[in-house]
């Protein structure tokens, strides 16, 4: 278990001209936004730069955009805040920000071909090392949920088979050292979980970097299924959390809830606050917790086109800097947790759901540890019991007092991988 009292930040989205200020950030407006988000008592922000800025031909690295970012984690520095970075971005927010030379009249595969590959790992080692020795960095995250390039319902994925993956993350995380300067992570989103067939295994996730980093979305069919209030979405982060513990082969492997947000889609506007603490509230009764990073900072101003509307609403500040319900909701559950643990680390868990998989750790079917799958639903019913479950593979030595199956039938999820601007607008 993770003792250790949970971390709590925010991923970092420009005021004003959203990502695309790494184009020419104005470091007067960083500044502001980072003092703000600091004299909220957080103590963090995970900082996402864009990738085509960074490396728009595949042998060039700009050494501006590697200093852009080092200035960025160090302004957070002054602000009191750490800092991690991620590097493939990749997608952000339903748009894709792939260079040119993995697209069009150079299409290749980003998980596969060995120049991009090895490309890749090169970018990786540069944000590295451009930033590892700052006092306040905490790593580098491989990029923002990438897997969704290699499977549906991405328009154009770039296909890869499990064993393509392992060896693009193997390789791609080497070139991070493993110094102690930094933790080196990478993350999914909820596809890896949920949807059978999907190339990134659950064993991908729990099983390789130093920590395992959860996304939680309720638009993924929780919200609309169950209702936005309900205990079966104030618990998909914790859900997850402890999925993710049932693939991991190191018992103390702590879990990052790295995003996790309050989607307007289906939430309103009132509700969003009290959405952000009981989530919380929640998530922190797994030991596992390294932290929380909540998405996002800032709103995206209304001033920029084609974004799915809840972009516009989802900061814990305004576009303008204004501190929203929201923020101030984050910041004190933040605090109330923080004293908590202090007090007394959430407790191990001594009760667990088992997940059929094979002796590989593949889950028989991954719809059923998908919200209103049967895995899904028996820990849902076991937590509104008060039981506290964990949850186990089935080829595992568990060690839980007790453990108990799903339901007899196979009932599958209602997950469904349809792209961020279907479920966005759900």
């Amino acid at each position: 278990m993770h003792n250790a009292t949970p971390r709590f930040g925010v991923n970092y989205v420009p005021s004003g001209d959203w990502f695309y200020e790494w184009l020419s950030p104005r470091w007067d407006a960083v500044r502001r936004d980072l003092d703000g988000i600091a004299a909220l008592g957080l103590d963090h922000v995970r900082v996402l730069p864009l990738w085509p800025v960074l490396q728009p031909n595949r042998t060039l690295i700009r050494d501006q955009a590697l200093a852009d970012v080092r200035r960025v984690m160090e302004i957070a520095g002054e602000a009191g805040l750490d800092a991690s970075v991620d590097v493939l971005q990749g997608h952000l927010s339903s748009f894709d920000f792939l260079p040119s030379w993995l697209s069009s009249w150079h299409r290749t595969n980003m998980f596969t071909d060995p120049d991009a590959v090895a490309a890749q790992a090169d970018l990786v080692a540069a944000v590295h090392g451009a930033v590892a020795d700052l006092p306040g960095y905490l790593g580098v995250t491989l990029g923002n949920e990438v897997n969704q390039f290699s499977s549906r319902p991405h328009p154009s994925p770039m296909p890869a088979t499990p064993a393509e993956v392992t060896a693009w993350l193997e390789t791609l995380l080497a070139a991070a050292p493993a110094d102690g300067r930094g933790l080196r992570v990478h993350a999914e989103y909820d596809a890896v979980w949920y949807q059978d067939g999907h190339p990134f295994l659950p064993t991908h996730a729990s099983r390789f970097g130093d920590v395992t980093a959860v996304h939680s979305w309720i638009f993924n069919g929780t919200a609309q299924h169950y209702g936005a209030m309900s205990e079966q979405s104030i618990r998909h982060a914790e859900y997850l959390i402890e999925l993710s513990r049932a693939f991991a082969t190191d018992p103390h492997r702590p879990v990052w809830l790295q995003e996790v947000g309050a989607p307007l889609n289906c939430l309103t506007e009132a509700q969003a606050p009290e959405f952000c603490r009981r989530t919380v509230l929640a998530a922190a009764e797994s030991d596992a917790l390294w932290g929380v990073t909540w998405w996002c900072s800032h709103d995206v101003r209304r001033g920029l086109g084609d974004f799915p509307d809840l972009e516009h609403s989802l900061g814990l500040f305004d576009a303008e800097g204004t501190v929203k319900p929201l923020g101030k909701a984050f910041a004190e559950v933040a605090g109330q947790v923080r004293a908590a643990w202090r007090e007394r680390p959430a407790s191990p868990r001594t009760v667990a759901v088992r997940i059929p998989a094979d002796s590989a750790g593949v889950p028989v079917s991954r719809t059923t540890l998908a919200p209103g799958g049967a895995v899904f639903t028996a820990w849902m019913e076991a937590a509104a019991r008060g039981v506290r479950p964990a949850l186990v593979l089935s080829e595992t030595d568990h060690g839980y007092a007790s453990v108990f199956p799903p339901a007899a039938h196979n009932t599958p999820g209602v997950y469904s991988a349809v792209s961020d601007s279907e479920m966005f607008q759900a």
